[in-house]
């Protein structure tokens, strides 16, 4: 029997699955995964549908992870938080501050769960997930054993990792233990947080303006279907910058420790003339143009239909190619979009 797939993506795209399984355990989770793999049955890992935009039904099983746990360790200069993968992202921000254990404010109200933030490597306002990863767990489904990665091995970069890179489609992310330090150092390298004293500034109030700025820019999703943030902050060499910034002097951009410049999508989109643009019942965010939104009853290949005019506006006149965020999902499997 086919089961409806909007309650489970927050873009709210009507769209269907073959078979639905939630899991609560992590033993749950690695057999019904492992099942299917040697069956050879296409299966659609899936947290909190945050990150993944349907543009048809899926053929498949969707394995929704809903397991649960939180346990911390401690040694002279690190608290270790280990978390099971369906944990939400902000509850754990809540839970750390909650428990004194700062340095994940940065990343506060980042949608999904803990165990996507690692494939992602998700990050906000300066601060990366991969400053505080000390280890992964996951399920190996081509030699069905657990495995553990250090931070080194999980190849992190700007939104990338090796789960999205060599281990695409054969890792399921059971567990994630981060390492954050007992001498916390704010990160204010960003927005409204540069107006901050780094001498008394607490973790908390970093903590409500990201949450403050996050609410007055992005749709709340139960309201307005989105997955946050539709593309990646394109990232181009210093001559590249130097040039755009010629041309375009009030190009908003960050430079990164190799030298290159990290450019801000939403201000690209903006300056192209895209905000508030509609295409049928999807739309650029009218408040930020970095969020695409479903104004009611949007279909996934509308939202790819205005992502890829985004994209082609954008490139004329900037010269520079924007790449989506979220996974495109179509009937057997991530596909390009």
């Amino acid at each position: 029997m086919l089961t409806s797939l909007a309650p489970l993506n927050t873009f709210g795209l009507q769209q269907y699955c073959s078979s639905l399984v939630r899991v609560v355990s992590k033993s749950e989770l690695i057999d019904v995964c492992t099942d299917l793999y040697s069956k050879q049955l296409p299966m659609l890992i899936l947290g909190g549908g945050s990150n993944l935009v349907f543009t048809t039904d899926y053929r498949g099983t969707v394995v929704n992870i809903a397991t649960k746990g939180i346990t911390m360790a401690m040694d002279t200069d690190y608290y270790y938080v280990s978390v099971q993968a369906g944990e939400n992202w902000h509850d754990l921000v809540e839970f750390c501050l909650a428990n004194q254990i700062n340095g994940l404010e940065n990343m506060a109200l980042i949608p999904g769960t803990v165990g996507a933030a690692p494939i992602q490597n998700i990050g906000a306002y300066g601060v990366e997930f991969n400053r505080f990863c000390h280890a992964i767990e996951f399920l190996r489904l081509d030699s069905n054993d657990l495995q553990v990665f250090s931070n080194e091995q999980c190849h992190f970069s700007y939104r990338e990792s090796i789960f999205k890179q060599e281990l695409k489609n054969l890792a399921v992310v059971t567990e994630v233990t981060l390492k954050l330090p007992k001498q916390w150092q704010p990160v204010l390298d960003y927005g409204p947080l540069q107006n901050m004293d780094p001498q008394t500034v607490t973790a908390k109030q970093i903590f409500d303006c990201v949450c403050q700025v996050r609410q007055s820019k992005l749709p709340d999703p139960k309201v307005l279907g989105n997955v946050g943030s539709f593309f990646k902050n394109p990232i181009v060499t210093c001559n590249e910058f130097i040039e755009l910034r010629v041309e375009f002097p009030t190009i908003v951009a960050y430079e990164q420790v190799d030298g290159q410049y990290k450019l801000a999508a939403g201000w690209l989109i903006e300056q192209a003339g895209l905000k508030g643009f509609r295409l049928g019942d999807a739309a650029v965010h009218q408040n930020q143009a970095l969020v695409l939104v479903n104004m009611g009853s949007a279909t996934g290949e509308e939202v790819c239909q205005l992502a890829r005019h985004i994209i082609d506006v954008v490139f004329n006149k900037f010269a520079v190619t924007l790449q989506p965020e979220p996974r495109i999902i179509g009937p057997d499997g991530e596909i390009k979009i």
